[in-house]
Order: structure tokens, then sequence, then C-alpha cells
């Protein structure tokens, strides 16, 4: 494994504790093996009531152990990244290369302009020289408001990027940093003033960008102040509008300075055309547009892009990735740098598990020990090249410096209108766009897809995970959100399993089998609906009916089954535990993961094939990143938010009250008869656990009375499932 020698820009180091774990996966795989031989051996005779059901549950434990062998690939031997910063600044201070950073938004009701402009000031004030920065956000709402918000943030930036220089200030998003700081410093010494000073001058204006929101429109007084503001007129609209480019900050311009007489990086607004008689692929096709915008304005040989809720939380991010693209030894063969995308707004415990600290801080290193991590769409560093299509060969070699060089003459408004044709809808009609040239398009996580190509074209990738965040973003704050983002991501990753894009099928020979088990551990998320369907729903149901499903605890076959589910969650929960989880976000976490494999993982599986099969098309559902005032409360209170009656609900409500009624039923069944204790006690165990897991389920659903509750007629329908699961006989 890679050391620290003296000519690196980075060190590798393997986890610790790899044989001990080796053997505990040893020991699992034999006890898995034991209770698919127990399910095939002790199947029920005809005429016994539950074979077939018998069968289903031989069926999702093949499945659970088949899941748990891929598993294993990114626990085996995972590896962990640091750089030194300091050996590239001696080495290459004087000749760092250009960089393009690329914020998407597409909706200003969901994602708030102010939101954005405070991820924009975030990216525009790295540690790093600006003339070599240049900050893109490209707008698929087409909304003047998020222009106007972004010309706001063009004057701020005058007074911000010094004052985050002068002060080594961190974060740099103004938001996080006054939203962490609730006081200021003193009033006394200059510190203290200026802070006082640069919050009045941000507050003001995200008053004034929220007073323009709410008016929803310009006022005239605003649209003198720059030109781009006659973009729109009466018939732009979010889905039908010309392209639009403008150039705020043109960082060429000598004249481009902050208020200390420092350069300005580069800010960019791109609006790409929209016509409703052309399909615009979503955010891959932004992208994309930005890829081609970018090439005639600065055209830097690296990009970063983040989601617009993405903010950057490390100033030295970019120098940290540069480590990697310019290590003498290895840069040549790395595509991309990918960071972890993590959560400002989790509570305590993590309701909705949206913490990924596991996948964080485990997978995603141990996908990175066979050549590669996933790219996930937001804080990753590209190659331009590579997102063009580049293969990699050995004779490759990256020219760091270059970059658009100006003509003499040439105005920013003619480079503004060439960019347009590239921004068009038409400009991609018969080319390889969103095929072999730029992010892929047909899939809802077009990065993975991406990614994908990117490793069967030769290329490694890096997963940097470093103690202060390189980024942090907005998680879901309702149930219904996480549902609604884990089924896109679901439903995508599925999609591509089960194309040509198969990791089995395309990264036979190109990349090693460890990555091709990691990729489909996430393209398999979606198929665990089924089998955890069967599992919560048929044990239960057959304690009510007096069926046993599972060899009773005084045979040996009782051994396998209770070593397996201890040995699991044992280690599940001490791998959580060091990972920063507390002992109830465990708990939260099994319960999600639970609730998603039967609602949102299960529409996610039945609309990939729908879509296989061309019944269904392709759509993207945005993440609201705002929730009412009330469900925000409730959400640091740790409280459930329902709410709506979406249908997933109805699965969810229907699961844990068949298993409350179970669980009675069984009890009294096993009350009535002490002899069959032993014969059902596992089925009580289990039922008993979802029970468990479902409390805040049933408060939503009989005891809660704010809007956060689950609406009467979920109650009524569930209800009417259960009944009907109860009167169906076990055959």
């Amino acid at each position: 494994m890679r050391g620290a020698s003296e000519e690196s820009l980075f060190a590798t180091e393997k986890a610790k504790g790899r044989i001990a774990y080796r053997l505990y996966a040893s020991s699992m795989l034999v006890g898995i093996s034991l209770i698919w031989l127990y399910r095939v051996t002790h199947m029920p005779g005809e005429g016994r009531g539950g074979k077939w059901l018998w069968v289903g549950l031989l069926g999702a434990e093949l499945w659970y152990g088949f899941y748990w062998i891929l598993t294993q690939s990114v626990r085996w031997n995972p590896i962990y990244r640091s750089t030194f910063k300091d050996k590239l600044s001696q080495r290459y201070e004087a000749k760092l290369p250009g960089v393009d950073i690329f914020v998407c938004t597409a909706d200003p009701v969901a994602e708030p302009p102010s939101l954005v402009i405070s991820t924009v000031l975030s990216v525009m004030a790295y540690n790093y020289p600006p003339e070599k920065l240049s900050v893109y956000l490209s707008d698929d709402g087409g909304s003047v408001l998020t222009f106007y918000a972004l010309w706001e943030a063009s004057q701020f930036a005058k007074h911000w990027l010094p004052f985050c220089k002068r002060y080594q200030v961190e974060p740099r998003s103004p938001s996080a940093y006054f939203s962490e700081l609730d006081v200021s410093h003193g009033t006394c010494d200059s510190k203290g003033k200026d802070w006082s000073l640069m919050k009045d001058l941000y507050e003001g204006m995200v008053n004034r960008i929220g007073s323009v929101v709410i008016l929803g429109k310009i006022p005239e007084e605003h649209k003198g102040k720059h030109k781009g503001f006659s973009e729109w007129d009466a018939k732009v609209s979010s889905r039908d509008h010309h392209p639009i480019v403008q150039v705020l900050i043109d960082g060429k311009e000598q004249t481009a300075t902050d208020n200390d007489g420092e350069r300005l990086p580069t800010l960019v607004y791109m609006a790409r055309e929209k016509r409703p008689e052309s399909h615009h692929n979503f955010k891959a096709g932004a992208m994309n547009a930005l890829l081609r915008v970018s090439s005639v304005i600065s055209n830097s040989p690296l990009i970063l892009n983040v989601d617009c809720d993405m903010y950057s939380n490390n100033f030295d991010s970019i120098r940290d990735a540069l480590c990697f693209f310019l290590d003498e030894e290895m840069g040549h063969s790395i595509g991309f740098v990918q960071y972890p995308q993590n959560c400002n707004n989790l509570t305590k415990n993590d309701l909705y598990g949206s913490s990924f600290n596991t996948v964080n801080q485990v997978e995603h290193h141990g996908l990175d020990s066979w050549g590669g991590t996933l790219y996930i769409g937001t804080g990753c560093f590209h190659r331009r090249d590579i997102l063009c299509g580049r293969s990699y060969s050995k004779d490759y070699k990256e020219d760091w410096n270059k970059g658009v060089k100006r003509k003499a003459g040439e105005s920013v408004q003619e480079v503004e209108e060439i960019a347009k044709s590239l921004a068009t809808c038409t400009y991609e009609h018969n080319t390889q766009w969103g095929n072999e040239i730029g992010l892929k398009y047909g899939c809802p996580v077009e990065d993975v897809l991406t990614g994908l190509a990117i490793h069967c074209r030769g290329w490694k990738s890096i997963y940097f995970n470093p103690p202060r965040k390189g980024f942090l973003g907005v998680g879901p704050t309702t149930l219904e959100q996480a549902l609604v983002q884990h089924k896109r991501w679901s439903e995508g990753n599925f999609q591509i399993f089960l194309s040509k894009n198969c990791p089995f099928l395309v990264g036979r020979g190109k990349f090693k089998l460890g990555l091709q088990m990691g990729y489909s551990i996430f393209g398999l998320w979606a198929p665990n609906s089924f089998p955890t369907l069967h599992y919560v729903v048929v044990p239960s149901l057959g304690l009510l009916h007096g069926i046993s499903f599972f060899p009773k605890v005084t045979s040996p076959w009782f051994i396998p089954f209770a070593y397996v589910a201890i040995g699991k969650y044992t280690y599940s929960l001490i791998e959580s535990l060091r990972c920063g989880d507390t002992l109830r976000g465990w708990w939260n976490l099994q319960r999600i993961w639970m609730i998603k494999r039967i609602s949102s993982y299960l529409y996610a599986t039945i609309e990939a094939w729908l879509k296989l099969l061309g019944v269904s098309k392709m759509a993207f559902a945005i993440t609201t990143k705002t929730s009412s005032d009330d469900a925000s409360k409730r959400y640091e209170q740790e409280m459930m938010e329902f709410g709506s009656s979406s249908s997933m609900f109805v699965i969810i409500a229907t699961v844990a009250l068949l298993n409350l009624l179970c669980l009675f039923g069984g009890l009294r069944r096993v009350a009535m008869d002490t002899r069959i204790v032993d014969q059902f006690l596992v089925q009580v165990i289990l039922c008993g656990i979802i029970v468990a897991a479902n409390i805040p389920i049933y408060e939503a659903l009989f005891f809660r009375r704010d809007k956060g509750s689950l609406p009467s007629s979920i109650t009524v329908v569930s209800l009417g499932f259960v009944l009907l699961a109860c009167l169906i006989p076990i055959v």
C-alpha cells in the first residue's frame, strides 16, 4: 500500500483489523449457508399450510445472503487517503491550473435563491488564486429572481471575499457562517466591527432578495443595474425561453476587483434554452450545456460541480483535490476525485438516516480500494477531458495551463453571444452529447452512470474524506422528502443494473470484480423491497394463524439463525457507533431502511421494470429544500413528519398495523398454550422488533393531532388492507 514517500503529494493507508473482520465474515457465511440448508431440508410437505410462503422465505434468505456477499466487497479492505498541501504549494503554486465550478439549480421555489447564492459565494471564496477560478450557475428554472439574487451576490462578493481572506473564515458560506456564530466577536476590535458590518450587509442582501421573491418580479429601479435583466420579458417561462448567458464578473478584466483591490473570480449565469417540444434531459443536460458554455469563457482543465444546496465547508478542497491530480506517480491515471455528501441540518439522532455515516466512512473507502468510487453528482472534481469522452492511455499528458485566451478587441458581449449558441435546444441534435460526450442521458442517476462509463474507459477515481468536511448540504426534513429522494436514487441505480450498462457486463475485463460488486450494492438497493416485504409480513401472519416458519429454540437449527441475526446486528451497531452515530441514531437507521425498502424501493423496482418494458417514461423529482416552520420545529424535536396522503404511507401503515395485530394475536395464542413457546419464539421476537420500530407510525395514526400526523384516510385504508390480509387463508 502506498505510503508517504518524499515525492508523493498524498498517502494511502489500509484499514486496521482486517484479519479479525475476515474471520467474522467467514463465520457469517457458514451461518448463512446453514440457514439455506435448513430451508431446503425442512420444506413443508404437500397438504401442510404455508408451503409456498416457506418457499418465499427461502427466496428472501437466498437474496439476503447474496446481497450480504456483495457488501463484503466494500468491507474487505477499505483504504484511507491523506494529502500534503504544503508540498503542492512548494512545487506548483506558480502554475496552479484553472478551475471551473458548476452550480446547478432548477426551481426557485424548491431551491430558494438565497440558499443558492450562499453556495455560490462559498465556492467563490476558495483559498485559491481568484483569477484562476470561474463560477457558473446553471438555472434550469430560467428565473429572473435567481438572476437577481446572483447579481446581488456579485456585489456582496466584493466585501465577503476580502473578509474571508483577512480572517481565514470557515465555512465561507455566509448563511452557514453567520448561523454558526450568533454574536459578534466584540465591537471594540477591528474584527468585531468588520463582523457586525458584514452581517448587516449580508442580512440586507437576503432581505432584498426575499422581498423580490415575495413580489415575484424585479422592481423597475433594479432593471437598469445590469443589462442581463433585459433578457426577461412576458413571454419567458421556466419551460419556454431562449438561451441566456450573462457574465456578471469578468475575471479577465483588470478592473474586476474586490474592496481590497484583489482580483475577483469570473461569475457567469446560464439558463439554457427550453422549449416544450424539446426534451431537456434534466441535470445531465444542464451540466453538458455548462461544459460547452464554459469552454468559450474559461475552458479550465479541472471542473468541480456542486448542487445548489451543497456549500463549500473547507476552503482548501481544491488544493486537496490537486494533490491527487498533480501527483507525479499516480496522478495521470486519476479521472475524478469525489468528496462525500454530507448534510448540516441533521438532528442529533439522524431521524431519517440522512448522514450516510457508514456509506461515507466505510463503503466508499472500500470502493476506493478497488480502483474507484462512484460519482455521486456533487462535490466532485473532474478532468474536463474525461467529461468530454477521453479514454485513459499511458501516453496522455494533461495540459494544466490551458484556458481561453481572449482575442484582442473581443468584448464580453461577443463571448456571451457565442456561448448562447452552445446552449440552444438544437445544438445536441445528431451529436454524441449525452452518449459518448458529457454526462449520460436517460437515467435518473446520470452521475453514477457517467462515473461508470469513466471507469470503463480506464480511468481510476479517488474518494477523499478529510477531517473537515469538504461540502455540506441540506438533508430531507420530512419522511416524504426522504422517500422521494431514495425512490429516484434506487430506481436509477436499478435501471443501470437491468440495462446493457450492468457493472458485471460493461466492467468485465475493464475494472476489478470488487468494483463491479460495489456498484451492484447500490444497483440492487431497489429489489431488496420484495424480500423485506415478505419477511415483515409472512412470519407475522404465521404467528397469527399458528404456522411456524422457524426452528424451535431447543433445536440445533436455531443456532445459525441466532448467530447470523446477532452477529449481523451487533457488527452493524459497532460499525455505526464507530462512524459517529448514536445508539438511537442506529435504531432510527434500522427503522428508515425498513420503511424505504417496503415503500420507495418497492415503487422504484416497479417503475424501473415498467421503463424497461417501455410502459413508463423517465421523470426527475426535485427534492425540496424548504419546509414550513411547524414542520421544521417537529423535525428538530425528532418527530416523524407525514402530513400527506402518499400511497407509500398506506403500505407503511398497513405493515405496521398488521404486525401489531399479529403480535397481540400471537401472544394470546402462546399464553393459552405455553407448550408452543419455543416453537413460535423467533416469530414473536421478529414481530415484536417490527412493532417497536413502528412506534412513530402508531403515534402518527392514533395519538398525534398536529399537521404532521397521518391523515385519517390512510388509517381507514390501511385497516381495510390489514383485515383483508388476515382473512386470506395461508397456503
